[in-house]
């Protein structure tokens, strides 16, 4: 560990500056001024007119900013791959040793605010302990997903064998950055029947593309369109936490999108795609042409079969106001969820402090069984039972009762009838590509999006990414397939964006999800479908343990909950193209993944 505890407090000098800067804070740029590793990605003409010497000038005056500036250890205190969080007095920071070298930024994962200390460091990115996300150690730039912001970084210098750090203070207080973006050029009238870029969704896909488009000097019209009545927010925090409201989740303000010029349009629902003429209809009419078009639409519930649909306080999660609702109703109630998804599993958890009681039907006889294994299935079972929760489970829904058209009982096909108040069915989903179906995009028996590695449809300048795709996923020999996880559609939105742009990226990422049930977090990365075996480390009554699943005699995929950073250790090693065989995570010990070079 490098034999830092037994060092006096790290804090040793502190020195608050004010310094005249220039407008622009070179604290959160790239040691050459890019704020992205992709700045050199420009439009070749056909679609913006983005260019290197497009850069807006700096602003003559200049304003006063405050800086602090401390020594926080001695140069010998960190051993090479090692991180320590260090406190600066007006906020911490993270310091970082890597080939012998002192580098500084923030120090939490500005996506749900987890301590990176306690993350993976790699390769100049460190990996967030809690949900996968990378952050360059040099310049504080996101280079993997979930979120949206990158990190302030800070100059380090040492002096007489002491480190010292120099930081902005806004910017050890805000812990986030967003890269500079473009804005739109074009004269656009708003009743404009034109977007060089119409993006269907307002999902993370949806949010990254346009966002990648404007970081990249996209300087065109971008105009986002969505069905849903909120700008962009955080859905799956919807099922974890029931009465928070779209203010509360959301990823991005109005006032954000105007000042970068994305046009978000809410309300518009897309109901058919011309690629003849490049365009798109929706429900109220609206018509709308495109030079490219980008179709993130994400998932809708699966249809289910059964008597009684005319009954009220029968839900499908899907806005902030369902989720609110489902709360207010459960509260001192009965509350039954049908089916034993990850959405419908959170509901529940969410639930049993708020509801009187609370049962989940599910037509397998473990929950998770599928995705992550019957020994694991049967762990969070029981978590779930001593939570006071009833299954039913190897059972289906045949009618739901009303009384004075309210919910009442839920009657399954096994004759078995439960008293209910309000109903959350969380049976799955498929892609919402119904206004998709008619226009000559190719998509798969199931309803999916085919795309290539550039996210494009067979259509002349149309893209897909997120829940509504099957793209070729190399670990997989490029197999076609449909991962719908939030962090993925991120990565898809990107490189749709760079596709648009002519600069189309290496799709490089690790497929990596999580579940919060109980105050408990299931981590999970790689992608694990068809797995033939699951090899389990640690405790799984105590819920301290790593599950690795296998194909043959690869690890294909990770999960654990209670193990940190284990599955982010993971999701590195499969990330840098390296293979884990089951002979070695089988002997029991694997030391040799966890990370030890935090403090």
């Amino acid at each position: 560990m490098g034999g830092c505890f037994s060092k006096p407090k790290p804090v040793e000098v502190k020195v608050e500056l004010s310094l005249l800067e220039k407008e622009k804070d070179v604290d959160g740029l790239s040691p050459n001024g890019k704020a992205s590793p992709f700045a050199d990605c420009r439009p070749n003409g056909a679609l913006g007119h983005g260019s290197d010497d497009d850069s807006t000038p700096l602003p003559l005056y200049h304003k006063l900013l405050d800086y602090v500036e401390a020594s926080v250890c001695h140069v010998k205190d960190l051993e090479n791959g090692q991180m320590r969080e260090v406190d600066l007095g007006s906020g911490r920071a993270l310091l970082i040793k890597e080939h012998g070298e002192f580098s500084a930024m923030a120090h939490k994962c500005p996506h749900y605010g987890a301590p990176l200390v306690k993350g993976v460091l790699s390769k100049g990115h460190v990996r967030c302990p809690w949900h996968g996300a990378c952050f360059n150690i040099a310049t504080g730039d996101l280079e993997d997903f979930p979120g949206l912001d990158s990190l302030p970084t800070f100059q380090v210098r040492v002096e007489k064998d002491k480190v010292i750090i120099r930081a902005n203070k806004q910017a050890l207080q805000s812990q986030k950055r967003s890269k500079p973006m473009a804005r739109c050029s074009a004269v656009i009238n708003s009743s404009t029947g034109f977007s060089h870029v119409l993006i269907i969704g307002s999902g993370p896909a949806g949010l990254v593309c346009a966002e990648t488009l404007r970081q990249e000097g996209f300087t065109d019209r971008i105009v986002m369109c969505t069905k849903d009545r909120h700008p962009p927010y955080d859905r799956p925090k919807l099922s974890k936490s029931l009465e928070s409201t779209a203010e509360q989740l959301r990823l991005r303000s109005v006032d954000f999108l105007q000042d970068h010029d994305i046009e978000l349009l809410v309300d518009k629902e897309a109901v058919a795609i011309d690629v003849k003429t490049r365009s798109v209809t929706f429900e109220d009419g609206l018509r709308m042409e495109y030079k490219k078009l980008f179709i993130a639409t994400g998932s809708k519930p699966k249809p289910m079969v059964y008597n009684g649909k005319d009954v009220r306080n029968v839900f499908h999660l899907r806005t902030p106001e369902d989720a609110n609702s489902i709360a207010r109703l459960a509260n001192n109630k009965n509350a039954v969820i049908v089916g034993t998804s990850y959405v419908g599993m959170e509901v529940a958890a969410a639930l049993t402090d708020k509801a009187h009681s609370v049962s989940i039907i599910g037509i397998e006889s473990v929950p998770f069984k599928k995705a992550l294994g019957e020994k694991v299935g049967k762990a969070m079972m029981k978590l779930f039972e001593v939570n006071r929760v009833k299954f039913y489970m190897l059972n289906e829904v045949s009618e739901m009762i009303g009384q004075h058209g309210q919910l009442k009982e839920v009657v399954l096909k096994s004759g078995k009838v439960l008293r209910a108040d309000v109903c959350v069915i969380g049976a799955g989903s498929i892609p919402a590509t119904d206004f998709v179906k008619q226009s000559g995009i190719h998509m798969d028996s199931r309803g999916f999006i085919t795309v290539n590695k550039m996210m494009q449809t067979n259509a002349d300048g149309v893209f897909a990414g997120g829940d509504v795709v099957v793209f070729p996923f190399q670990p997989r020999n490029n197999k076609k397939v449909n991962i719908p996880h939030w962090q993925m559609a991120h990565v898809h939105g990107r490189v749709a964006a760079l596709s648009m742009l002519g600069r189309p990226p290496d799709l490089k990422t690790v497929p990596y999800f999580w579940s919060a049930m109980f105050g408990k977090t299931i981590r999970y990365a790689g992608y694990g479908d068809g797995f033939d075996d699951v090899i389990i480390q640690g405790d799984l009554d105590e819920l301290r343990f790593v599950a690795f699943y296998t194909r043959g005699e690869e690890v294909v995929a990770v999960a654990s909950m209670n193990y940190d950073p284990i599955v982010s250790r993971v999701a590195e090693v499969l990330g840098s193209g390296k293979t884990i065989r089951k002979r070695d995570v089988e002997t029991g010990d694997i030391s040799w993944l966890i990370d030890k070079g935090s403090q």
